[in-house]
This record gives structure tokens, C-alpha cells and sequence, in this order.
């Protein structure tokens, strides 16, 4: 016997509001990057890889200010890197 939580109708409509949330999250970006503050403090950056990216603003503003250098050192060790798709 289903309990009123249960029922056919609740279930239903917990699964509609869950593709609703689904399609939501998905359509927040449109690389499907997501930014928010840790519990710390921190930038994470979500939708990278399985883990977020985390680094407190300092280590955010050094690293960015390094973007030509890293794009070169990609361009550079093109040949050795691997893409992930």
C-alpha cells in the first residue's frame, strides 16, 4: 500500500520538478561553467571535471594574471598534452 508521499500523482510530480531543476542547472552557463563561494571563502569553479576548482581570490588574480603564459606553454607542449572532450 502506497503512503500519500508515495502515491502515483507525488511521485509524478517530484520528477517533473526534478527535470524542471535538471534543465535549469544545465542552461545556467552556456559552457556549463558555474562559479560560487566555498564555505571557506574561496572561487570554485564547477563543470571543469568531476571536482570543482578552488582557489582563494589571490591564487585566482596570480593565476589569471598568467593567461599568456599558459597559453603559450599549451602552445609550446602542444605535442605532448592530451584533450579531454
Amino acid at each position: 500500500m502506497c503512503t500519500d508521499q508515495e502515491s502515483p500523482e507525488n511521485i509524478k510530480a517530484e520528477l517533473e520538478r526534478l527535470r524542471a531543476e535538471n534543465e535549469a542547472l544545465k542552461k545556467k552557463s552556456p559552457r556549463g561553467l558555474s562559479l560560487k563561494v566555498s564555505e571557506k571563502g574561496a572561487v570554485s569553479v564547477y563543470g571543469l571535471g568531476r571536482f570543482p576548482v578552488t582557489l582563494y581570490k589571490e591564487q585566482w588574480r596570480k593565476l589569471l594574471d598568467m593567461t599568456d603564459e599558459i597559453r603559450a606553454f599549451i602552445d609550446a607542449n602542444e605535442s605532448q598534452l592530451k584533450s579531454k572532450d
